[in-house]
């Protein structure tokens, strides 16, 4: 269920310690000079790539270029990872992979001084003493030119918005490169602790973009910041708020502060050396060991070009983006599809929000989009602030809910797209088969499968995460809690997946596209096939029942079971919100007095006489000015109350005392607003009030206890 895999300590690491020079011997390689006699105050540094693959707006390896004498770019294959845990499907491997390769040719491109320094240890000990056969040393000419914001050649500095300041050529690749790196990246395999350990022994400094993570992950950095000591920097440049009592104090002011902030760009320079060393691994070398073989389609390059080349596509038509993004169908090419370069690294949110703000003229598409790299940076902030996220429920009241209830049966109909509700199954076909889905047809199958199927949803969150190409831990696991419900927000949608046919596929074209065994069905019955007239189905020659299932489960039924479930642990669930640690998980944008809200209304059963009186155990009250939005624009993730203080708990405080909002889901000021369609949105839903009739008379019902246009409470990461 994690982004990062265990250390097998069988595996031995490369390059071995005898292949790493000391920063002193670095620089005297391939010159007159005897390591001797050459200065030993060299400052080396190693800049450690993880998800950060890019070379602009990378504040690790501005810091390392600006301070050190020579650097040593580093990417570690850590085998761990390709094992059968299911942690990425192998198209998603190979768009990492070729985003290394992309990486590799961007420093083989860098306008400094390389330097070489041969390996022959690890290539030996890589060919003799394990299954990984090391690619043999080639001489490689660069086959991508520097570029500003252009295909040309030229070494352009250029002030640009998008400041890529090095680029790729027209050449796209499909698969990784065979021959070896050999001016570019040092590239690792095995144990990245440990092959760091080999660099700082060795008299190397480490830098690295801090990034969020899970608990897996944290023990990784916490054992390399152990191993390493003070050698080790992790630095941060991503926006997000750290080691803060409380991240969400004035995060709207901080955040739109780093979006327009200058970019982080080495300030190359002939002053700085860059070292590779050749160790045999490539991406090729490591997609033949661990038999990678991508079979999914319509997936998008890992490259650096790539990634350019999509988002000035998307540029070029983003007024026409608030129409694309609903339906299924139009949002695969309306869109922007940035999301994979996001995950990896590949572009930064800075990037793309200065390029966006600098290329496009004010309207509702800039501003819905940029909206949604807000969003991006909120879900991650979530995760850094909690990085359970991906193995626990973040509200204890919801700790296993569902796990009773386990079905392998349906949790299969649902994963291979054979529940009898078509806009799931294409949906859940499509994801299979591509590893893309747009946000509400994710947001509807993730609804489906907790509230309808009523299955424990980290098995949905870890099937997500393993077929997603762009699946971006902090974004996937946080949606998955706030779809299902799991956080403790008075709001709370089960989609209708009946509803979604006639709003967002009505002529069936999505359906038809990937459950064709409906084809010849009129679509008059796509909303409910089971419903079909015998008649009908024998003459269109569709067999429900035969041809394509009935319905798994009863919907109506199974949807007021879940309400009756959900709003007995209410009480509870607000309950615990009000508890600072929990508060602190839940990571909402409106920071504690979000969650303080939630508790002052719901935290007891509202036919409780004492609710009115209710005492509950803070630390300290602090009251902070955040500034107000200046630009008008109700912007998702940060307008989300109403009022313009940031409260911390206080022990002495009840809940009447403070000034609080509500976060109740959608609307204007909301808790987790809908960044979709947010013009049409006017209330939010309160399950206190909210009609609880099903649908089973009358399909034409909205039964998403919403309004029409207000079904979604949180924006994913595929854009």
């Amino acid at each position: 269920m994690s982004d990062d895999a265990g250390v097998d300590s069988d595996i031995t690491s490369v390059p071995v310690l005898s292949d790493i020079p000391t920063p002193t011997e670095a620089t005297t390689t391939d010159t007159d000079v005897d390591p001797a006699t050459a200065p030993s105050d060299v400052n080396g540094c190693v800049v450690w790539h993880r998800k950060h693959l890019r070379t602009a707006d990378h504040r690790a390896l501005a810091d390392a270029v600006a301070d050190a004498d020579i650097i040593c770019p580093l990417f570690v294959f850590d085998p761990t990872f390709y094992d059968n845990d299911g942690l990425a499907c192998d198209a998603r491997i190979r768009f990492l992979h070729e985003a290394v390769d992309s990486l590799n040719q961007l420093y083989e491109n860098s306008p400094t001084q390389s330097i070489t320094h041969q390996a022959s240890a690890s290539h030996d000990y890589l060919a003799e003493e394990t299954p990984v056969e090391p690619q043999q040393i080639q001489s490689i000419t660069g086959e991508y030119q520097i570029s500003a914001d252009s295909d040309s050649g030229s070494d352009s500095t250029s002030n640009t918005p998008l400041n890529t300041n090095n680029s790729e050529s027209d050449t796209i690749q499909s698969s990784p490169r065979a021959s070896e790196y050999s001016s570019g990246l040092t590239v690792g395999y095995g144990d990245p602790v440990d092959i760091l350990s080999h660099f700082v022994d060795r008299g190397w400094s480490i830098l690295t973009m801090e990034t969020p993570t899970s608990r897996y992950g944290k023990r990784r950095d916490t054992r390399a910041q152990s191993v390493c000591g003070d050698a080790l920097r992790f630095i941060s440049g991503d926006g997000l708020i750290r080691d803060a009592e409380w991240s969400r104090a004035n995060w709207k002011s901080h955040i739109t502060e780093w979006l327009a902030a200058e970019q982080h760009t080495p300030e190359w320079s002939g002053d700085t050396t860059q070292l590779t060393i050749p160790t045999g691994i490539t991406p090729s070398v490591v997609e033949k060991t661990h038999k990678i073989n991508p079979t999914k389609k319509m997936v998008p390059t890992g490259t650096h070009r790539a990634a350019t080349t999509q988002l000035r596509a998307f540029v070029d038509q983003i007024g026409s983006y608030p129409s694309n993004i609903s339906a299924p169908q139009d949002a695969r090419t309306g869109t922007s599809g940035l999301s994979p370069y996001f995950n990896f690294g590949l572009l930064s949110i800075r990037q793309v929000h200065q390029y966006v703000n600098n290329n496009t003229p004010e309207c509702r598409g800039r501003r819905m989009f940029t909206s949604r790299l807000i969003w991006n940076c909120h879900y991650n902030q979530k995760l850094a602030d909690w990085a359970g996220w991906t193995d626990r429920a973040v509200n204890p009241a919801f700790e296993e809910f569902n796990a009773d209830r386990h079905n392998p049966a349906l949790v299969d109909a649902w994963k291979h797209g054979q529940t009898g509700f078509p806009m799931v199954d294409a949906s859940m076909r499509c994801l299979r088969e591509t590893g893309w889905l747009n946000f509400r047809m994710r947001a509807m199958c993730v609804s489906i499968f907790t509230h309808i199927l009523q299955q424990p949803w980290w098995i949905g969150a870890d099937w997500f995460h393993h077929h997603l190409i762009d699946s971006d831990v902090g974004i996937n696991y946080t949606q998955w809690q706030s779809q299902a419900g799991l956080i403790g927000k008075p709001s709370q949608r089960v989609y209708n997946p009946r509803k979604q046919v006639r709003d967002h596929d009505s002529d069936g074209e999505w359906i038809t596209k990937w459950v064709p065994e409906l084809s010849d069905l009129p679509a008059q019955h796509f909303p409910r096939p089971e419903r079909t007239p015998l008649a009908v189905q024998s003459e269109c020659n569709v067999i429900i029942g035969d041809d394509y299932p009935r319905p798994v489960v009863d919907f109506d039924a199974r949807r007021e079971t879940f309400w009756s479930r959900y709003e007995r642990r209410r009480p509870e669930a607000a309950r615990e919100l009000a508890r600072p640690e929990i508060a602190k998980r839940a990571s909402f944008s409106g920071g504690y007095d979000a969650a303080q809200a939630i508790a002052q209304r719901y935290a007891v059963d509202e036919s409780d006489d004492e609710a009115d009186n209710i005492q509950l155990s803070f630390s300290e009250i602090t009251t902070i000015d955040t500034d107000s939005d200046s630009t008008g624009e109700n912007t998702p993730a940060i307008n989300e109350l109403n009022d313009t203080t940031y409260t911390v708990p206080d022990s002495s405080m009840t809940l009447q005392e403070s000034v609080i909002s509500i976060p109740t889901g959608t609307g204007d000021y909301a808790g987790e607003p809908s960044p979709d369609d947010r013009e049409a949105v006017s209330n939010a839903v309160d399950l206190s009030t909210t009609d609880k009739t099903g649908d089973s008379s009358n399909d034409n019902i909205n039964t998403d206890r919403s309004t029409e246009t207000d079904e979604q409470t949180t924006i994913e990461g595929f854009m």
